[in-house]
């Protein structure tokens, strides 16, 4: 999957590369969704389980342009980490308030930025057994925890036209409370619609 949205994203830059831009006005706000994946480790310590694996999931932002180079708005997210292959999962949802600057380079509109919020995660572990029958469960964990987050990010949005960008991202979250979940890089794609 991973592969797929990258191809896609150059195929659909490649495209629109040739085709004429006109001269970029200042937008006053932008948002949209994004998908994203990455592969998250960690160890549990109250299961002393080692988590790992590819996440998936997807969000969105929205963000108010202040000035030429300067942003700042809002995005939440949902990322699950499937595990052991019988229906357990890791699931991370987080939002914050955000803050980035940007600079334009014709198409080209590298940023860098910062999220500051909020998440929970829910983990539920089947040590034994599956998901696909009705027969209850006797060694499996569910737990849900919250955490504050940090979470710095860098990009490169392309704009396909003046009002719709695609957009390419890396983030990871830093937990600023204690927090059982496993971490590591994302990588979102996206479409953004500005006006």
């Amino acid at each position: 999957m991973n592969r797929t949205l990258f191809l896609l994203f150059l195929a659909l830059t490649a495209i629109f590369s040739s085709v004429p831009c006109q001269a970029q006005e200042r937008q006053r706000f932008d948002g949209g969704m994004m998908v994203h994946t990455g592969y998250l480790h960690g160890n549990i310590k109250a299961l002393d389980y080692e988590a790992k694996g590819p996440t998936f999931g997807l969000g969105g932002v929205l963000r108010f342009h202040l000035g030429n180079h300067f942003r700042v708005g809002g995005e939440g997210y949902v990322s699950t980490l499937r595990q052991m292959g019988n229906g357990s999962y890791i699931r991370t949802s987080w939002g914050g308030l955000l803050a980035d600057a940007y600079w334009r380079f014709d198409r080209w509109q590298p940023y860098i930025g910062l999220t500051v919020g909020g998440g929970k995660t829910s983990t539920l572990l089947m040590f034994d057994g599956s998901d696909d029958d009705w027969t209850p469960e006797p060694n499996a964990v569910l737990h849900n925890g919250s955490f504050f987050f940090v979470n710095p990010n860098i990009g490169v949005e392309f704009a396909l036209t003046h009002a719709i960008h695609l957009t390419l991202k890396v983030d990871r979250l830093i937990t600023l409370t204690p927090a059982e979940m496993p971490t590591g890089a994302r990588v979102y794609v996206g479409v953004l619609f500005g006006h």
